[in-house]
């Protein structure tokens, strides 16, 4: 039979991971901190092990701790997502969706709360990672938006939209906001770039788009690297750059007047979009109607972005 510490303990030690000492952790729980160094002391009692070092007057996890945390806050995680699926399963009328962060922040959430409007009292949990659900993840996880080739080899799986890249910025970088720029000259300006690696393919670079529009051989050395496209699209809203953006994010800035697109030249995503559900997704009459309404919206994003790639075709190079 195996053995495990005492869940309190467990608690602790991954609140204490988290907020980096005794202190801290005591407030985040609402207990005194001796409670907090007693619990500790059990716990390493119980794995038989030091999982702390002093670092002058506070205490931090060592390397085995930092280990051993990382499982731990894993499990927790687990278990708080458990219960949370637990307490919707209460209430039949809801609505889960897990998305990539920037796509659900820029592009679905907007969408939604229109859809949303449509059915009261039906509450809809917007969920970004990166992290895909596993199968045992999954039975709270109504619907999935994913990025990249193969999710289509799922039977529970379709694709949503191929995207495209194309420059955007606030029109207040620009002398004058209505005229098109180049794509040798888009280069001159301070430029924003968006890298998803490890964990997907990262969209066309700037050497990449170039190159796809007649300027090969271009080397970039002053650009700011994003993680999160989000995070890039807001740094072209605050006037810091021109970004190369995935169109279905930027169009509601677009369409506002938050970022103009000073030259029209698009490049498509090497790979699309994949909206997955779960097998007893469609138990919930709600989930058919939603997803009915979803592959619209991907099947109008698609066009938007056709659109721009096919202007590509008739223009020529500026």
């Amino acid at each position: 039979m195996s053995y495990l510490p005492p869940l309190r303990s467990l608690e602790i030690f991954e609140a204490v991971g988290i907020c980096g000492g005794i202190s801290q952790a005591a407030k985040r729980l609402g207990v005194s901190p001796g409670a907090v160094s007693q619990q500790m002391k059990l716990l390493e009692e119980s794995v038989g092990q030091s999982l702390t070092v002093k670092d002058g007057q506070r205490l931090r996890l060592n390397a085995a701790g930092q280990r051993f945390h990382e499982g731990c806050s894993e499990a927790f995680e687990r278990l708080r997502a458990a219960t949370a699926e637990l307490e919707r399963s209460k209430n039949p009328n809801n609505l889960f969706i897990s998305a990539l962060p920037s796509l659900l922040s820029k592009w679905l959430a907007p969408l939604v709360s229109g859809w949303q409007s449509e059915y009261p009292g039906l509450s809809v949990y917007l969920d970004g990672t990166h992290t895909e659900p596993s199968k045992a993840d999954a039975n709270g996880i109504d619907f999935r938006i994913s990025y990249g080739e193969g999710m289509q080899d799922n039977s529970h799986t379709m694709e949503l939209f191929r995207d495209c890249v194309i420059p955007a910025c606030s029109p207040a970088l620009l002398a004058d906001p209505d005229a098109q720029i180049d794509v040798a000259e888009i280069l001159n300006y301070p430029l924003l770039t968006i890298d998803w690696r490890p964990k997907f393919e990262s969209p066309p670079s700037w050497p990449e788009w170039s190159a796809h529009h007649g300027v090969s051989g271009v080397v970039i050395n002053n650009s700011r690297i994003f993680s999160l496209s989000s995070m890039a699209i807001q740094a072209a809203i605050e006037s810091q750059g021109i970004v190369l953006a995935q169109y279905s994010m930027i169009k509601n800035d677009i369409d506002n007047g938050r970022l103009i697109l000073p030259c029209r030249r698009a490049m498509p995503l090497p790979s699309s979009y994949y909206l997955s559900w779960n097998h007893s997704t469609f138990h919930k009459p709600q989930c058919r109607a939603f997803q009915r309404w979803l592959i619209a919206r991907g099947r109008e994003q698609r066009n938007f972005s056709d659109q721009l790639i096919s202007d590509n075709l008739c223009d020529p190079v500026i």
